[in-house]
């Protein structure tokens, strides 16, 4: 996707999730991210965007410092917080809409650009935290199927490609996956080290096939494991494992 598509989708994201966070109220659980209220929600997502609009208007090819991040994260009365959101949000499209293609600053995923970068990774970060604030609010969500497609990519071929983090198995497994709508597929080998990621399906010992939005919700484990939307075939313990040991970080 183009960056003004991804800066077009965190403008609307931004505010359905302002809405729905409205609608909800802070004080109200989010389902999807046991232990966390509303309010915590809406606090991690405004620093977050701050957090981003000082990599894009910087141009620093470092990371924030501890006192930087205390700045953004700094907590937010309840009166003052929505319109402190939006505010932010509003800063961050800003500084994408006004970045130079060319910009150079640090980031943490393989992009074509860090403008790319950028405008993909928050469009995604607001798209699956609008969808935590909907369900708070007792709604149903959906993504338009081409993000979807593009969200469960950047989610395997992004995060889940690098070198660290918890989603190993010994011995190696294998899920694939297919996004019936769309027609895009990935196969994602999860092994005792690392995890590699191919396209389209091969054999796996679990495969799941759904609609692109059920699938990316699914993956980022904001639809339970038994629903209908996504077809299962194979080991379910394979999305078992998932379940427990795919946590994300940013960097």
């Amino acid at each position: 996707m183009d960056p003004s598509l991804h800066i077009a989708a965190l403008r609307e994201e931004g505010g359905r999730l302002s809405g729905a966070a409205a609608a909800a109220g802070l004080d109200a659980p989010v389902p999807t991210c046991p232990g966390w209220s509303v309010r915590d929600l809406v606090q991690h997502l405004g620093g977050v965007h701050r957090w981003a609009t000082w990599h894009v208007t910087s141009g620093e090819s470092r990371e924030t410092t501890a006192a930087e991040d205390a700045r953004f994260f700094a907590r937010v009365p309840d009166a003052d917080l929505l319109a402190w959101f939006l505010d932010g949000h509003a800063s961050l499209l800003a500084a994408l809409t006004g970045a130079d293609p060319s910009l150079h600053c640090w980031t943490f995923l393989a992009a074509p650009s860090a403008l790319a970068f950028w405008a993909r990774r928050q469009a995604h970060e607001t798209a699956i935290h609008r969808v935590d604030a909907e369900a708070a609010a007792g709604g149903p969500s959906t993504c338009e199927a081409g993000f979807a497609a593009d969200g469960i990519d950047e989610l395997l071929n992004g995060f889940l490609s690098r070198p660290r983090g918890g989603l190993v198995s010994d011995p190696a497994i294998a899920l694939g996956i297919r996004a019936a709508d769309t027609g895009d597929a990935w196969t994602i080998r999860i092994e005792p080290d690392r995890r590699t990621v191919t396209s389209g399906l091969s054999p796996a010992d679990c495969t799941i096939r759904g609609a692109a939005s059920d699938l990316y919700l699914f993956l980022w484990n904001r639809l339970p494991a038994g629903t209908p939307a996504v077809l299962v075939s194979g080991d379910r313990a394979v999305l078992g494992l998932w379940r427990d040991r795919a946590t994300i970080r940013w960097g």
